[in-house]
């Protein structure tokens, strides 16, 4: 495994200083390259969270993953590049209609010169390009998009997202440091489990330089400037097509 094919992978050009600014580019140069996606557990495809294995699929293979595949070889990365990074699990709250939520999301928390940093590349909806800084209440501009994260006495830190000049929940993990071991059960749940929302349809979202490209089950949808193009591809070739065009994928 090399670091520099993985940053050819996601397009990173630039000096490696170790700094929050360059953080923030590997990050938005990953989800700008490596689409989310839910193809291996749709089509039954067991999934391996070993380093080498995730490597071997998404630089070698060029695919993409969900967010314990993607954030864990994110962190990779860093570690490699001479961050430290901490991994944590998160409770999924946005949409989810039976609360509290499970854990089963992975997040990162990374170190950059003296701050702290929220970092992750392994969700399929829309959430911050660049990383968040760990203090409370601090607001981060991203474009139309406004992000904070909040402290609660139960749940720990909460990534919030205003919308309308509502501050909503995303996302809430406590800082207990998990082992790549402690990720398992969730993951096998998630990919096995019948009430996974990873098993019922193909999920697909990566960010674009126009904007964002997504699909749900056989339906694509290409936002840009211009507004959102929908359409549904008519064969099995036409669909495979559209995965190497919006999202690069090869099956």
């Amino acid at each position: 495994m090399e670091a520099g094919a993985y940053l050819s992978r996601i397009g990173f050009e630039g000096t490696l200083d170790g700094s929050a600014e360059t953080l923030a580019k590997l990050q938005e140069c990953h989800l700008h390259a490596v689409p989310y996606e839910n193809l291996d557990i749709y089509n039954g495809v067991p999934l391996s969270l070993e380093v080498e294995q995730l490597y071997d699929k998404i630089v070698t293979r060029r695919r993409g993953g969900y967010c314990f595949e993607l954030n864990a070889l994110f962190g990779w990365l860093l570690r490699e590049l001479g961050y430290t990074v901490t991994d944590y699990v998160a409770r999924f709250w946005r949409d989810e209609t039976n609360t509290p939520p499970k854990r089963r999301h992975h997040v990162l928390k990374v170190q950059a010169g003296e701050g702290f940093y929220l970092c992750d590349v392994g969700v399929g909806g829309i959430v911050p390009r660049r990383p968040i800084e760990m203090i409370e209440l601090k607001e981060h501009p991203q474009g139309v998009e406004r992000y904070r994260l909040e402290r609660d006495s139960d749940y720990g830190w909460f990534l919030c997202e205003q919308k309308k000049g509502e501050w909503l929940r995303i996302y809430s993990f406590t800082e207990e440091p998990q082992l790549a071991k402690d990720y398992t059960m969730a993951s096998f749940w998630c990919e096995h489990a019948p009430e996974s929302i990873f098993k019922q349809d193909i999920m697909l979202a990566v960010r674009t330089r126009e904007g964002r490209n997504s699909a749900a089950g056989k339906e694509f949808r290409i936002f840009t400037a211009e507004g959102v193009r929908v359409f549904v591809p008519q064969t099995d070739a036409e669909f495979k097509d559209a995965l190497v065009k919006y999202f690069g994928i090869s099956l």
